[in-house]
């Protein structure tokens, strides 16, 4: 049974007296804020009126923007360690409301900057050295200069993007709410409700009936209401080309590369190079298929185990000691600078009543990084905890090294730090198993990993890219288009040794990522590029084991690719892509020789 959140250790919890100390000073921020959203007021009209004008306002905002993320990171760490508290529901509420209310006061400022002209912000800069600190912030802002409409024009698409939300929503009431996938029997025969939380439970299941079940289960459901959700996401897909049109984009696709100035050819090398490397996933599930010792392998047989589970009940204190043994290549800094982690109470250990599921990293330029887990003595949890501290330790060398204005990494560089701690550790434990049978397991357990953040990512990728083809050459998007589209990508990418069952077409419409089109393109790079970081490193590269501290220092001074090559990565070539592949290749090596 669960603890109270009162009944856990507080030698185990996370302090964030640290951050804020109380409720009082929580409303005291909101008082200062309200003074300085005043302040902002007074700048209507006048923000580029000369160049103090720029540079004071850019300060202001920037004060505000500060205690804005204070308020919600704090409200919504209080929340997630306790639910049930009415107090921290409260709070977070409080929270949400002033930070709509003062984005809403503030919405003035971005179009009269950018309407003045970037030539004038340049000029400033040249005026007041002071703006010299905000130069490529500014250059980021301007950036969009070519693509930002009248004040009014904004306005009506600011009101039109509140409306177009809908179908976001309404898939995730259907896949949240209102989504029934019946009763299935479990292994010992008992009939069991299926859901989404228990859904890979029993994909995982050595008992090939109760997979198979469960499966069939799954895509009834997404077949039974196929139509509605493509009108769902055709119709995400339409908004996306309202919104590039309307601004002046060629396509959605470079809408959503133009922020963090990705080329397109990026977005499609992602793609060919792992059409070149299929060959090394069809081997894989013939391995799979012969190691289970199957007449035909189906879709419902890709994530049965094919080694004996080793996990165990290992302590925290064990699990951490693993952690820092599998980081030790990282060197003496990293290893001292994550003892804080622990010694400073970044860490929220286990699970408690009303706490938020999962794991997470969360922190602003004025906390230390918080460190939600919910660990409970599984390897898989060791490994969470590694990939937490990643991030954890992107962040605190990023504030630490960075200006206010630079010290947040983009999303596309986010995914690096944690999964080179996830590399590591595996290489760690591969190496360091008891017997064949857990070395086995640890690298059937990075094939996955691959299989999952790589090739599936991939293919997740390509469909968007595939779909919103067809929408600009008007091709209908109905369900069919759909289904078919998805079922020839999913027969390409896992090839001729598995079965593509019927139901794998509707696979496509339980995807909740492609609400949020053209992302998910970006734990393949991510993966791709901690692979390449972390195999030199093992290799004994201490320059490149330098340049990855520099890389984790760097925060968002720059563009995601300029921030890489410093790293010596370019990812506008297949190499780095392709060490990805390489690693899988060696690792289906080592387990067919064990």
């Amino acid at each position: 049974m669960e603890k109270k959140r009162v009944e856990v250790n507080k030698e185990d919890t996370w302090d964030l007296t640290r951050f804020i100390k109380d409720e009082e000073e929580f409303n005291n921020i909101i008082k200062e804020t309200e003074k300085l959203l005043e302040d902002a007021k007074k700048y209507k009209g006048k923000i580029m009126a000369n160049c103090d004008n720029f540079y004071n306002f850019i300060i202001l905002d920037e004060k505000i923007d500060r205690n804005l993320s204070n308020l919600y990171v704090y409200a919504n760490l209080l929340c997630d360690e306790d639910s049930t508290n009415n107090n921290s529901v409260s709070l977070k509420m409080k929270a949400e409301k002033f930070l709509d209310d003062a984005s809403e006061l503030l919405s003035f400022a971005s179009p009269e900057i950018l309407n003045s002209g970037y030539d004038i912000a340049k000029k400033y800069i040249e005026e007041n050295s002071n703006l010299e600190n905000y130069k490529f912030y500014i250059e980021k802002l301007f950036r969009y200069e070519k693509y930002t409409l009248s004040e009014k024009e904004e306005q009506i698409i600011s009101v039109a993007a509140n409306t177009f939300g809908t179908p976001d929503d309404a898939f995730y009431n259907l896949d949240n709410t209102d989504i029934d996938l019946g009763y299935i029997k479990d292994e010992n025969e008992n009939e069991v409700k299926l859901n989404n939380s228990n859904y890979n439970l029993y994909m995982n299941s050595e008992n090939r009936e109760v997979r198979k079940n469960a499966f069939e289960a799954m895509y009834k459901f997404w077949k039974k209401h196929i139509h509605v959700v493509a009108s769902l996401l055709k119709g995400n897909i339409k908004e996306n080309f309202f919104f590039s049109k309307v601004k002046g984009y060629n396509s959605p696709l470079e809408m959503s590369l133009y922020k963090d100035n990705i080329p397109l050819s990026l977005y499609k090398n992602v793609i060919n190079v792992t059409h070149d490397n299929f060959k090394y996933l069809h081997e894989y599930m013939k391995i799979r298929k012969e190691y289970l010792k199957l007449d035909e392998m189906h879709m419902y047989d890709i994530y049965t185990p094919i080694t004996k589970d080793i996990n165990k009940n290992i302590p925290f204190e064990e699990g951490k000691k693993m952690v820092f043994e599998s980081l030790k290549p990282l060197g003496d800094k990293y290893i001292n600078d994550l003892e804080k982690a622990f010694t400073d109470r970044w860490i929220d250990k286990y699970p408690n009543l009303g706490k938020k599921s999962g794991a997470y990293q969360w922190s602003t330029y004025d906390s230390t990084p918080y460190v939600l887990l919910n660990y409970n003595g599984t390897i898989d949890s060791v490994s969470t905890m590694a990939h937490e501290l990643g991030h954890a330790m992107h962040s605190y060398y990023s504030k630490e090294n960075q200006s206010y204005a630079y010290h947040d990494y983009p999303i596309f560089l986010a995914e690096i730090a944690s999964t080179v701690n996830e590399v590591l550790l595996n290489e760690y434990l591969t190496k360091n198993a008891k017997n064949k049978e857990e070395k086995m397991y640890y690298i059937v357990d990075m094939l996955d990993t691959i299989k999952s953040t790589i090739y599936r990512q991939v293919q997740f990728a390509e469909f968007e890219m595939l779909m919103h083809d067809k929408e600009e050459n008007k091709v209908p998007l109905t369900a069919e288009e759909f289904n078919k589209t998805y079922y020839e990508l999913n027969k390409a990418y896992y090839g001729d040794n598995i079965i593509s069952d019927e139901e794998i077409k509707y696979e496509w419409a339980r995807i909740p990522h492609f609400y949020s089109s053209f992302y998910v393109y970006k734990y393949a790079t991510g993966l791709a590029c901690a692979i390449h970081i972390a195999t030199k490193i093992l290799k004994g590269d201490n320059n490149m084991r330098d340049k990855y501290l520099e890389f984790l220092s760097s925060g968002g001074k720059n563009y995601p690719l300029e921030i890489l090559k410093e790293v010596g990565i370019d990812l506008n070539s297949t190499e780095v892509m392709q060490s990805a592949f390489d690693l899988f290749k060696e690792k289906l090596e080592e387990l067919k020789s064990i």
